[in-house]
């Protein structure tokens, strides 16, 4: 392992910035810690191995939430997105920080810091994790890495990663106490700046492969375990039995507060139920009007469980919640959706006007619990549609809303092959299949599609508790993508839904913006951005998406976060894409909205137009700055 050119004093002070609360870290590490962890795996030596290097990138990531209010740096946040973010500014620098301390070497007459020890926490017991393999060139890439020193790798991290320039890159690294900022940038030269290669799987902690350990030394392990538990059995026994099946609470933890309004939310005689006819004359048309459907809602010792569990979840609770939404107990008594069996299991659901939670139990009376979170605040009719109540098998089952006359399911990818229907029992819809937890290649794209008087509307199973609703047309008047013209819309592009999992995707919506003839006669070509939007209001992801004739797949021109662009506030966008003709010549194709008077392209290539479309010869691998101008005079600039 080479030695790293840290200085072993405390890091110098930087300039005091904003003081941010921990709230505010919480909710930055939580939105950025995927980028986190391959910052400190990225920075951590690789003499630790990729396994114990995914472990230790989590664990340092993890601890670098601060324990109280804390001056953030005045260093600069990464370029896109979160400029302005002293919280982000705040972990990022934690996490390079004991990144740099895990390389140092252990000196006999000082105690080891805490970083430079192997992790606790987190462990998946009898199972190595590695990230997935790239290819030749994120290889050679990592190799070249390796034999860098540590304040190198943050270096040339900061610089492809979070693409700082040198200025604000040496800034961090002095911050994070690097003797010798200069230095290390010197020494990141000398790897060839292949900054693209770093969003590869090789350098995602985040996404990961399971391998066995060591087989035969577990198993030995293993002997003198059960031989510790043998004892351990016989000193229980002394302590009497434990009960059968579920105690009062079930899954969750020791009460750890007594006062009236906890008490009163934890009571499932004061839960709140609505009257199915409330929604005829209520002005909100959300969850809060939803009735207590269910075979179990009569069943007070689950609703027990449920609500006890939400406030207290036990060490054997499967707890899940989508970015931005808060964990805690209700502050009062919520309201009662849906109690009853499905498939194996016996499942609750919650409202408490900001959120949904989904408590789950094994059916057979078996200890343990999953508890899942959504936030929810400001649904309107056509996003409360349904609420996933299950997955089984590759399978998901739906609860719809009490006003849904009909459910069927139907193959994005398939836009003329109709919809299948569904049967729905009690608001309750039969299993459909989930793109959410396939994986392999993308064949297919299954939607829900809701039937709501003489609207028809597609939601979509991104992995969460509520269906992010499809929408089709121009930002800020979109229409339900459940129309002939939106599906053919959405149909090259369904699979790129896949990239939005899990973010807590309110809706995402498909506007194609612009068409564009190809040279040399190759037809013509479709210009497609796909926007979703989220729960929180931060965090949309915009996807500039490029169709060419005869593909099955839109292929993605430019991506973003936290961007405007292809949103309500500001429909407008550009983009561009290197393409190769038949004939084999290389071209550079952009395109911005129909708005768009003029588009200049400068760098590798250069070319202007007086249109919304560009089109310019080109060489393959050539990088251009796209710049456009709008019929009102503003400047647009390029996605990426």
């Amino acid at each position: 392992m080479q030695s790293q050119d840290v200085a072993q004093r405390p890091a110098p002070s930087s300039p005091a910035g904003p003081v941010v609360d921990v709230e505010q870290a919480e909710a930055a590490l939580v939105e950025h810690y995927p980028r986190l962890v391959r910052l400190a795996y990225l920075v951590l030596p690789p003499g630790l191995g990729r396994s114990r290097r995914v472990v230790t990138a989590h664990a340092l990531t993890q601890r670098a939430l601060p324990r109280n209010r804390t001056p953030a740096p005045v260093i600069p946040a990464q370029s896109t997105g979160r400029d302005g973010d002293p919280g982000y500014a705040l972990v990022r620098l934690q996490v390079l920080r004991t990144a740099l301390e895990a390389g140092l070497p252990l000196r006999r007459k000082a105690w080891p810091k805490r970083s430079q020890l192997p992790p606790l926490l987190p462990q998946v017991w009898g199972l190595k994790l590695f990230p997935r393999s790239g290819g030749a060139d994120e290889l050679a890439l990592d190799q070249r890495l390796s034999t860098l020193s540590g304040p190198a790798r943050a270096a040339y991290a900061l610089r492809g990663l979070e693409r700082l320039a040198d200025d604000g890159a040496r800034k961090v690294l002095t911050a994070a106490g690097v003797a010798d900022p200069d230095g290390a940038l010197l020494e990141a030269d000398g790897v060839p700046a292949q900054y693209g290669l770093l969003d590869s799987p090789e350098f995602d902690p985040c996404s990961l492969q399971a391998r066995p350990t060591d087989l035969m030394r577990r198993r030995q392990h293993l002997k003198a375990a059960l031989a510790a538990g043998a004892a351990l059995l016989v000193c229980g026994a002394l302590l009497g039995l434990p009960g059968e099946g579920w105690g009062p609470d079930g899954a969750a933890a020791p009460p750890y507060a007594r006062n009236p309004a906890a008490q009163a939310a934890l009571d499932p005689a004061k839960l709140t139920r609505v009257d199915p006819a409330a929604r005829q004359s209520s002005a909100r048309t959300d969850f809060s009007v939803w009735p207590a459907r269910g075979d179990l809602t009569g069943d007070s010792a689950l609703l027990r469980r449920a609500l006890a569990v939400w406030a207290r979840p036990g060490e054997r609770v499967q707890v899940s919640a989508t970015p931005g939404t808060l964990s805690g107990g209700p502050a009062g008594p919520p309201q009662l959706l849906y109690a009853g069996t499905v498939d194996a299991a016996h499942v609750v659901i919650l409202y408490d006007g900001l959120r949904l939670a989904r408590y789950a139990e094994p059916k057979d009376g078996t200890q343990g619990a999953a508890l899942d979170f959504a936030r929810v605040d400001g649904a309107d009719r056509a996003e409360a549609g349904a609420v996933v109540l299950g997955r089984t098998d590759g399978n998901v089952r739906y609860l719809t809303a009490p006003w849904v006359s009909k459910a069927g399911e139907r193959d994005l990818l398939k836009p003329g092959s109709g919809a299948m229907d569904l049967a729905l029992t009690d608001g309750v819809t039969a299993p459909l299949a989930s793109p959410a937890l396939r994986s392999g290649p993308c064949t297919s794209w299954n939607v829900l599609q809701l039937a709501d008087g003489k609207r028809t509307r597609l939601l979509s199973d991104l992995g969460e508790l509520v269906p992010a609703r499809l929408t089709s047309g121009r930002p800020g008047s979109p229409g339900e993508a459940s129309g002939a013209a939106a599906l053919r819309t959405w149909q090259p592009y369904a699979c790129s839904l896949g990239t939005v999992r899990s973010a807590g995707v309110r809706s995402v919506n498909a506007w194609a913006f612009n068409e564009q003839p190809l040279p040399d006669a190759s037809g013509s070509a479709a210009w497609v951005c796909t926007r979703a939007e989220t729960w929180r209001g931060g965090g949309a992801r915009v996807l500039a998406q490029f169709h060419t004739p005869g593909g099955r797949y839109g292929a993605v021109a430019a991506k973003a976060e936290n961007v405007p662009a292809c949103g309500a506030r500001d429909p407008h966008v550009l983009a561009g894409v290197l393409w190769k003709s038949e004939a084999g010549t290389w071209y550079l194709l952009a395109a911005g909205s129909r708005r768009t008077a003029s588009i200049r392209a400068t760098g590798g290539i250069n070319g202007s137009a007086r249109s919304s479309l560009l089109t310019v010869p080109g060489e393959q691998g050539a990088r251009a700055e796209l710049k456009g101008t709008l019929r009102d005079g503003r400047s647009l600039g390029g996605l990426r």
